[in-house]
């Protein structure tokens, strides 16, 4: 059995000896781009690799992109494959912020690539460690492999894709409803939003222990802002790529399949002035 959306702690832990699984580190913080490779070092789930946010699952910024541009698919594949994962592996995702940063990224990154065997720990690194289950700091011993990648570049769009989206398309921001509003903006240089976008910020996909929402509740979620639009009509964005794919995760993992990524996002969507852009909620 293939897990491709969620996976608990306790499947988890059952198959933490399994030699076709993969579990990958992906703690990461904005505020400090090493804190989650410290993290990391002083303790995590057994057999774990890391992954960088910035110089693993991104590419370099340029002018004209946003703060975390895809990764090259070739390099990509080449450090999945000295991970370990190849095209039988069964990778599971965590961080330590429910999914909502760079474990989604990792899910959805693979599944561009065309390896759907992914899933992100529901709860994270918090689920985890509430059930006392062990921790290490030992860097396990890694067998590199050959991973193929398939990029499926429908999956994602690019600016101008964006620009000229039809009108029966629906833009979801996953940012926080300030940022939205443009209200404050902390990362960004401008505030705002896409014109025509809606809000539906990623902190309301988890309960209150950091779970994701029962499917049913992420269901109805997602269809009372879609309305009587097909899931394939949903464009997700948020502030670089990065946290829009867990409202992606959420879609799928609620039966809700076929949404896209627009992966440059509000801080690609802003490199140009001339770009329109919208405050308030509307």
């Amino acid at each position: 059995m293939n897990y491709t959306t969620l996976i608990d702690a306790i499947t988890l832990h059952a198959h933490l000896d399994d030699p076709d699984w993969v579990v990958v580190d992906c703690r990461f913080s904005l505020a400090d781009a090493e804190a989650g490779r410290r993290a990391y070092e002083e303790s995590h789930l057994p057999g774990a690799r890391y992954a960088h946010l910035n110089e693993d699952l991104s590419s370099a910024i340029t002018p004209t992109t946003g703060r975390h541009p895809l990764p090259d698919p070739a390099r990509l594949a080449q450090k999945l494959g000295e991970w370990g994962i190849g095209q039988d592996t069964q990778v599971v995702a965590y961080d330590d912020v429910g999914g909502m940063l760079a474990a989604a990224r990792l899910w959805w990154l693979l599944r561009w690539l065309g390896h759907d065997a992914c899933a992100v720990l529901d709860g994270g690194l918090t689920a985890w460690r509430r059930m006392d289950l062990p921790l290490t700091v030992e860097v396990a011993a890694v067998q590199p492999t050959v991973f193929t990648a398939h990029p499926n570049d429908r999956l994602w769009l690019s600016t101008s894709q964006v620009l000229s989206r039809p009108t029966t398309d629906v833009l979801l921001d996953a940012r926080g409803a300030a940022r939205y509003r443009g209200e404050v903006e902390p990362i960004d240089p401008v505030a705002g939003h896409i014109p025509g976008a809606l809000n539906l910020p990623t902190e309301a996909n988890l309960a209150e222990d950091g779970r994701f929402l029962p499917t049913t509740a992420l269901r109805e979620r997602f269809v009372t802002a879609l309305g009587e639009r097909s899931p394939t009509t949903v464009i997700h964005s948020c502030g670089s790529g990065v946290s829009a794919c867990h409202n992606l995760l959420a879609m799928e993992a609620a039966g809700l399949s076929g949404s896209r990524l627009y992966a440059g996002s509000w801080s690609e969507w802003i490199r140009d002035p001339q770009r329109p852009v919208a405050t308030g909620s509307s």
